[in-house]
């Protein structure tokens, strides 16, 4: 799985995104929303959704669109203890 958070700056490459660290952030706070980035693949962020709800958590995806391109969206997760 090769996650990517969503860029802060149009021109900047988004920075990876890190399984444990994902995973701790949500231990921490006991829900976390994350924003991705549109290169990801729609099958890698179901891979990700499978791997928390098999630890028993709650997993919301939305595609959030910022602009009137078609390729100006991220994805918007939520995980919930």
């Amino acid at each position: 799985m090769d996650l990517k958070f969503a860029r802060t700056d149009i021109d900047a490459k988004p920075k990876k995104a890190e399984l444990e660290k994902i995973e701790a952030s949500v231990e921490k706070d006991g829900s976390k929303i994350f924003y991705f980035d549109r290169e990801n693949s729609h099958k890698d962020l179901l891979s990700l959704q499978d791997h928390f709800e098999e630890k028993g958590k709650s997993f919301y995806m939305n595609e959030v669109k910022f602009g009137l391109s078609d390729n100006e969206y991220m994805y918007q997760v939520h995980i919930i203890n």
